[in-house]
């Protein structure tokens, strides 16, 4: 199995058979990292951070030479300095990033329309229905990576497969910037020989928990009574990595791109223990959410805050609203209102708010009453002048003054809507 560095990397020869094969997974390299470097050649070959430089700064993406010193996502840059002292860190750019996502993913659906993004650099594409057109599904995957190769000067690693699960296991063998096809007749022997901790779905605790029962690989998963995996995982994820490890994957690729989530969240350059400048923090993440969905055409139903101690215990809080929202002003009333029923025994290091269970914005007329009216009318004022200016031109008076933490990039980014 590839690791995150690139070591291990396996990818498939020249002209591999890929009989019975129709869905290919592409995930883009390091992508935040990789556009750093497209933007500044000079990275090229070096170790790259991006993330937040000061203080409590996060890692959100690192290059392979960086990896290698084991940085990875998520972690404090800090940290990431102690390991790798001589990398340079970069300050995330998303609205970089959105751009060239969405000329990415305008290259994927002039190949097949059947293109589902999981996120803002990677998506699985069906083109089963595409081989008069361009040929069979390791043929389109040699055009793609070629077609993004020469039109963003970016790299992606693409697995083709039979099902959504094994694309998507067989991009990650690949990385970087590389190709794996796993015929059909191979799916079973290919499965069995990835460690267990490689099937979508198994987290470090399930992988924990399988291992402490002497189930490393996906063979040995397939030599285990059901009734032994439930107990280790649950009956309904039992049921889910029995399924995977045998290559049954029932899933479509799904064009409908329904959003679960839009969040927001900051980690802080030093504990702030002061509600004032906490709430003025939740305030300005909440903007940003609701700056979101009204961007996507949606509206929040529920709006959940993230806090993390200085002993890095992390709590979350929710509430269903009344009516579903994309308004910044309520959704920061909702994340105050919960973070005041909080209690802080600890100073905070991050905040997160995020808004759930979304839906699309209603098309019904404006009822008679409308408390958010005077709301709306400014925050589209704002929506314009961030479209026209750029973010950050126009912000509230309390979040003026001296960063607090690294940047705020959204928690789980997902690709943009096409133009």
């Amino acid at each position: 199995m590839g690791r995150g560095d690139g070591s291990g990397r396996v990818v498939s020869p020249e002209g591999a058979d890929d009989t019975g094969t129709g869905i290919l997974h592409v995930d883009m390299d390091a992508f935040y990292a990789s556009v750093a470097i497209l933007d500044d050649p000079t990275l090229k070959g070096k170790p790259v951070i991006v993330g937040g430089s000061e203080g409590r700064g996060v890692v959100s993406s690192a290059s392979y030479e960086a990896r290698r010193f084991g940085v990875r996502s998520a972690m404090g840059t800090a940290q990431a300095l102690r390991l790798c002292p001589t990398a340079i860190v970069v300050q995330p750019d998303f609205g970089r990033y959105v751009e060239l996502s969405r000329q990415v993913m305008g290259i994927f659906e002039d190949f097949t329309p059947l293109v589902e993004p999981l996120s803002i650099d990677e998506a699985f594409l069906d083109v089963r229905g595409a081989r008069r057109l361009w040929g069979s599904p390791g043929e389109i995957a040699v055009m793609l990576r070629r077609r993004v190769l020469e039109e963003t000067a970016l790299t992606c690693s693409v697995g083709v497969a039979a099902t959504k699960h094994v694309a998507k296991m067989a991009s990650t063998i690949s990385k970087p910037d590389g190709l794996l096809i796993v015929a059909g007749a191979d799916t079973a022997a290919f499965l069995a020989a990835q460690p267990a901790r490689a099937l979508w779905g198994v987290g470090p605790k399930a992988a924990e928990s399988l291992e402490s029962r002497g189930i490393h690989t996906v063979a040995d998963i397939l030599q285990t009574p059901r009734p032994v995996l439930d107990r280790a995982l649950g009956a309904a994820m039992g049921d889910r990595i029995w399924h995977l490890a045998r290559g049954l994957d029932a899933r479509s690729v799904d064009t409908e791109r329904v959003e679960k989530s839009v969040g927001h969240e900051e980690t802080f350059h030093r504990d702030i223990d002061d509600p004032v400048v906490l709430r003025s923090e939740l305030r300005r993440l909440a903007d940003r959410v609701g700056h979101r969905l009204r961007t996507n055409g949606w509206e929040a139903s529920t709006i959940a805050v993230k806090i993390r101690f200085a002993d890095f215990t992390t709590i979350s809080r929710s509430q269903t609203l009344p009516e579903p929202t994309s308004v910044g002003q309520r959704i920061g009333d909702a994340a105050i209102e919960l973070f005041d029923a909080v209690e802080r025994p600890l100073p905070v290091r991050l905040v997160g708010v995020r808004g759930e269970k979304l839906r699309p914005v209603a098309g019904e007329a404006p009822t008679l009453w409308d408390d958010d009216a005077e709301w709306r009318r400014i925050e589209s004022a704002l929506d314009d002048a961030h479209a026209r200016f750029g973010g950050g031109v126009v912000t509230r008076a309390t979040s003026l003054g001296p960063s607090r933490g690294g940047g705020s990039l959204p928690s789980h980014p997902k690709a943009p809507p096409a133009d």
